[in-house]
């Protein structure tokens, strides 16, 4: 005897070896021996085999019209075998039953389940909008395959170019267009943004990578909202200094500004002027609702979206020929050992009376450093500054950055990019940052010491976090250390502006150190900034290649970094070759460059012959400048 029977799902037949009152040792057409339920069995027959009855059944199922199944059924329950009786006209063979049982199965449109072997049919409106539902998802598969189909002729449809964006950076996986663009993809093996190329929807490839960054924090636009810009701040003391700012040519926020007199023969007044719009507007306003949104100007080469709208930089913006409100830190300082005898912080407006250029004073770093003279704008008070810095860093045990890591400029300009080295710690880069480091960690230990809530960088063990407490910054031997020197660029530094312009002005902080909205703040911020920073890396990356690519470049040297990772002489590039041969990191080697991808961002290298010993280094970007 063989049985038919149900068995997680599926239909299986067996034949009996032995028979116990409520289970069946029976043996499968595959020679595997089971234990069966006598309440899982369908059905029971002698012929045909056991193996021949489901190819009979589903010969016999192929055979049966669901819909005419359905109007022989009537409406209440019953058994498959009564249904395949009522469909004979006799009592049905073992495979008629069994195919009628498999055409049931396989038509739950049709045909309710309501138990093992029993079945309802559908009533009349139910299956009226099942048939609707299921002839409109055959219509969306054939679109879909029909989609596919010309997408692997690199042929794109208008329906899939006009979601073009959305499908490479955003796909809505229930939207049929997406599923075709994915069968597209797996048909002919390519990457979406591979494909959408051969199809010729994606000829600028700078706009693919920087339209990825824009759909992941500004999928509505760069633009911002409508907003009032604020009134001048009233009631503010002109200050005696008049300042000047130290920045890139294309530094447009310009938020930190010194100055400098002699106060006697012994004894030095140094500045530090930090732009403050905290003053102008307040957590909670809109202009805050739009600096909390995007938490960071995002930098990247020949490009960049600010934080607050240009109207109200323009507002702030310590500009020459202008007053504008500042918070300013002033310090006593001897004019023999440049040692700060005194400090002391105000609100105040001061006159700008300069925007200078980093690249305007090149020629001051060599001649600081060798003691000459180079004839240029302010080059005694920078040369002073540039003393106070290098006392600063001497006092505090450590310097700001590496001194042996290039950092590099790029300068984008019609599609061509220029790459310029820069050396980190030179005198004018250490002259600003000093001067910030100072500034930052003074006011982060006033609000410290006032138990005044306040978000600080904090890095131990090697890590830098941000924090509400005032920990230490071991990197650079500070007790404390709070962003506050960029309040038009980064939120953190307004949050902690907000709250140090109220201690100087004696009033109550609007920031609690439990605040949710401060602690919320700083998620947010941390997730952000380090999202920023690695869209600006990677497009860093990217011009690096275009580079490259540019000027026809064939061979490369470059400097090997650890097993296959080298990194290119004179620029801020990393690669992997598999071809490079053992050798100790340091080695410098010459490389044929085989081909480059802008698309994917990669290049192939194979390695042609070692040049000598060189230094390693690190990667430009592995350790950010803390201003």
């Amino acid at each position: 005897m063989h049985l038919l029977y149900e068995e997680d799902g599926e239909f299986k037949v067996g034949t009996v070896l032995a028979q116990a009152p409520a289970s069946f040792q029976v043996e499968s057409p595959h020679g595997r021996r089971s234990k069966v339920k006598a309440a899982a069995v369908l059905m029971r027959f002698e012929r045909p085999g056991a193996a021949e009855l489901l190819a009979a059944a589903g010969k016999y199922c192929a055979g049966l019209d669901s819909d005419f199944l359905w109007q022989c059924s009537g409406g209440g329950e019953f058994g498959f075998e009564d249904l395949a009786r009522e469909y004979v006209g006799r009592e049905p063979a073992p495979a008629e039953a069994a195919g009628v049982l498999l055409k049931l199965h396989s038509a739950p449109i049709y045909f309710h389940r309501r138990g093992r072997g029993r079945y309802q049919a559908a009533p009349e409106e139910t299956l009226k909008l099942a048939l609707a539902s299921a002839e409109k998802k055959k219509r969306v598969l054939e679109r879909i395959a029909g989609w596919a189909a010309r997408l692997a002729r690199f042929e794109c449809p208008p329906e899939i170019a006009s979601l073009k964006d959305e499908l490479l950076y955003a796909p809505d996986r229930n939207k049929p267009e997406t599923k075709a663009f994915e069968l597209a993809c797996a048909q002919t093996g390519l990457t979406g943004a591979r494909l959408l190329e051969r199809c010729g929807l994606i000829q600028d490839t700078h706009a693919f990578h920087l339209n990825r960054f824009h759909w992941e924090f500004f999928p509505r636009g760069t633009a911002f909202p409508a907003h009032e810009v604020p009134e001048p701040v009233q009631g503010l003391a002109l200050g005696e200094a008049e300042a000047f700012s130290l920045d890139d040519a294309e530094t447009t926020e310009i938020d930190d500004a010194f100055s400098l007199a002699r106060e006697s023969a012994d004894e030095w007044r140094v500045g530090i002027h930090i732009a403050a719009p905290a003053l102008g507007f307040a957590p909670g306003s809109p202009l805050d609702a739009i600096a909390r949104e995007r938490l960071s100007t995002a930098y990247m080469p020949g490009y960049k979206v600010t934080m607050l709208p240009e109207d109200v930089v323009q507002r702030y913006s310590l500009v020459a020929g202008t007053e504008r409100p500042v918070v300013s830190l002033y310090l006593k300082v001897a004019a023999g050992d440049l040692s700060v005898r005194e400090h002391h912080s105000r609100l105040e407006r001061v006159r700008v009376a300069a925007n200078l250029r980093h690249g305007e004073l090149e020629a001051l770093n060599g001649a600081f450093e060798q003691g000459g003279r180079a004839g240029l704008a302010r080059e005694e008070e920078l040369r002073t500054l540039w003393r106070l810095a290098g006392a600063l860093e001497a006092r505090r045990g450590k310097p700001a950055v590496n001194a042996a890591v290039v950092d590099y400029v790029f300068r984008v300009r019609e599609g061509k990019v220029r790459i310029e080295p820069r050396r980190r710690g030179a005198p004018l880069d250490k002259l600003v940052s000093e001067l910030m480091i100072l500034a930052n960690s003074t006011w982060g230990k006033l609000l410290a010491e006032r138990e005044v809530a306040a978000l600080y960088r904090v890095q131990s063990a090697g890590k830098v976090r941000m924090s509400v407490h005032a920990e230490p910054h071991e990197g650079l031997a500070l007790e404390c250390y709070a962003w506050m020197s960029s309040p038009l660029r980064r939120y953190v530094d307004l949050v902690n502006q907000w709250q140090l312009a109220a201690v100087l002005a004696g009033r109550k902080p609007p920031f609690a150190r439990t605040s949710e909205a401060l602690l919320a703040a700083l998620r947010a911020f941390e997730v952000t900034y380090a999202r920023y920073d690695e869209y600006q890396r990677a497009m860093e990356h990217y011009w690096c290649l275009r580079w490259l690519h540019q000027e026809g470049m064939r061979e490369a040297s470059a400097v090997v970094l650890r097993e296959n990772l080298v990194r290119f002489d004179g620029l801020p590039l990393a690669a992997r070759v598999p071809s490079l041969p053992p050798l100790d990191p340091g080695t410098r080697v010459r490389l044929a460059i085989e081909g480059i991808d802008l698309l994917e961002r990669s290049i192939a290298c194979v390695y042609r012959e070692t040049l000598g010993a060189g230094g390693a280094g690190a990667l430009p970007g592995d350790e950010r400048e803390e201003r």
